[in-house]
């Protein structure tokens, strides 16, 4: 702990003596700063945060620090405990680090996706529907839609088979995974059908294995890469839900990878392969991956499972050229796992695809396969989740972007805007154009002023917008304004295509199983 964030916490907690009697029940050190959860008789709010400061400007403060937020916390995180008030303090060595605290705060606010994606209208809320439960707007449905088609056909194209599985499955099936021991905190209430009880499912994984079991594998079936957009729904304490990032309802993009032991080191080098070639393809080249080894407390598996499964992840990340650390003890029960974590354009590290083995569900779901021996072994299975889940990815590409997105999965790539009225039917002319070379367009024949158009499609971030006069109409084209490159002259749609071809090529999914393909 560093010693001026220990000081100020020790003259916080005396403030909070002085004027409400309240106890410190908890704390934790952040690279910012510090918070504290304190109990109280009353909540917190902007007049008594008010009168802490006031009570702490009188003390010899140690360093630069602002109280920059306040909330309600549950004690240890459970909703069956006391609601405890929490304090957010800033506090650095020098009043320049606070003020490029102060700075980079503001920045991220300006990049924020739920602001964005209101602006936008990318996505909401609403407390008609409940909480926790994301709408997609038309833009942000087009988004999505174009970003779930790519991945999924680049799937296709390497080798992984498209499943879809329901959004309930009885209460046994939970029984079976583990689920209902280990997770029932994080499932809803069983619905009643027929007497029987049903869940809503909050992972994907037991339907996939069902669908495994359906039939009699050999080893020369294997490797089965089994995908899915599947959504889950899992409960999560209000106070927690944020945007897109902590919904309760989401979709994983999910894959399960069944094979034999001799093929898992090449499998998880291809799972590895194929996430990166996925999230270079959204313009994400900043990578971080962690390996995360067998916790202390509790595991299943032999040490000998553990220690290959955690060669083959360090093998993984080695091959793919990445450097990697070492989360001592970071792995779930049932196996070791590779997190990779994103950094955004701010610096920001961003938890997104997992690479997890596991040594529990197939003996659980009973899974096996008639080897080479002619004898009925139990194969690996490897989980993926590539984006982590689509919501908090598309979040993480809100916030890159700040919704200024790369051309192929802009919701709208080119917005016409005719001068006057007499150019309309030049301009629904090159409308049609532009649609029927696959392009998605957006227009404004209104009577409103040129410059009032080209503010509003500025404002959505639309790529491209074509402003069209009666010059533009005798050379049979249209001037080209980018928001990446400004003023690019007159084109024609032979013209414009060659200038996007790249751009669009990016959005085009690739076959990268073969060796020695670069992604």
């Amino acid at each position: 702990m560093s010693n001026y964030k220990d000081n100020l916490m020790e003259l916080l907690k005396e403030a909070i003596v002085e004027l409400y009697s309240g106890g410190l029940v908890f704390h934790e050190i952040t690279e910012s700063g510090f918070y504290c959860d304190f109990d109280l008789s009353e909540p917190l709010n902007p007049e008594k945060i008010n009168a802490i400061n006031n009570r702490l400007s009188g003390r010899d403060i140690p360093c630069a620090y602002e109280l920059s937020g306040f909330s309600g916390a549950y004690q240890d995180g459970d909703a069956n405990k006391k609601m405890l008030q929490r304090i957010y303090v800033a506090a650095f060595e020098t009043q320049a680090e606070l003020q490029a605290h102060r700075d980079k705060m503001a920045k991220a606010f300006e990049h924020d996706h739920k602001k964005i994606g209101a602006q936008l209208g990318i996505f909401s809320t609403s407390d008609e529907v409940g909480q926790g439960l994301v709408l997609w707007h038309p833009k942000g449905a087009t988004s999505r839609f174009l970003l779930e088609q790519f991945s999924q056909a680049a799937h296709l194209l390497n080798g992984y088979q498209w499943a879809y599985t329901p959004h309930i499955g009885r209460s046994e099936l939970w029984k079976i995974s583990g689920h209902l021991e280990n997770f029932r905190d994080n499932m809803y209430n069983p619905i009643d059908i027929d007497g029987e009880e049903y869940y809503l499912k909050p992972m994907n994984c037991p339907f996939h294995f069902i669908i495994y079991n359906s039939e009699t594998r050999s080893y020369r079936d294997l490797p089965i890469r089994m995908a899915e957009f599947g959504n889950v729904y899992r409960y999560e304490l209000s106070g927690t839900l944020h945007g897109l990032t902590r919904v309760r309802g989401f979709t994983q993009d999910d894959a399960h990878i069944i094979c034999t032991p001799e093929q898992v080191e090449s499998e998880v080098a291809f799972a590895l392969k194929f996430s990166l070639y996925i999230l270079r393809s959204f313009g994400l080249t900043e990578f971080k991956p962690y390996v995360s080894t067998k916790p202390k407390n509790k595991s299943i598996g032999s040490d000998e499972q553990w220690a290959m499964a955690t060669e083959v992840l360090k093998k993984a990340v080695v091959a793919a050229g990445l450097e990697y650390e070492i989360d001592e003890g970071g792995g779930a029960f049932y196996g070791p796992k590779i997190d990779l974590k994103l950094y955004d354009s701010l610096g920001r590290e961003w938890q997104c695809s997992t690479i997890q083995f596991d040594f529990n569900l197939p003996e659980r779901f009973k899974m096996k396969y008639v080897g080479s021996d002619g004898r009925n072994h139990i194969p690996v299975v490897v989980h993926r989740a590539l984006f982590g889940s689509i919501e908090r990815f598309f979040a993480l590409l809100i916030e890159h972007y700040k919704g200024d997105f790369p051309l192929w999965y802009a919701p709208v790539q080119f917005a016409i805007v005719p001068i006057n009225q007499s150019h309309n039917d030049y301009c629904k002319r090159l409308e049609i154009g532009l649609k029927k070379l696959g392009l998605r367009v957006d227009a404004d024949y209104t009577e409103t002023h040129m410059r009032e158009k080209i503010k509003r499609f500025e404002t959505e971030k639309i790529p491209y917008i074509f402003v069209v006069g009666d010059k533009d109409i005798e050379a049979g084209g249209f001037s080209v304004r980018s928001r990446k490159h400004g003023n690019l002259g007159v084109m024609n749609l032979e013209s414009l295509s060659e200038h996007i071809k790249d751009d669009l090529e990016q959005g085009k999914p690739k076959y990268i199983l073969a060796e020695g393909v670069e992604v």
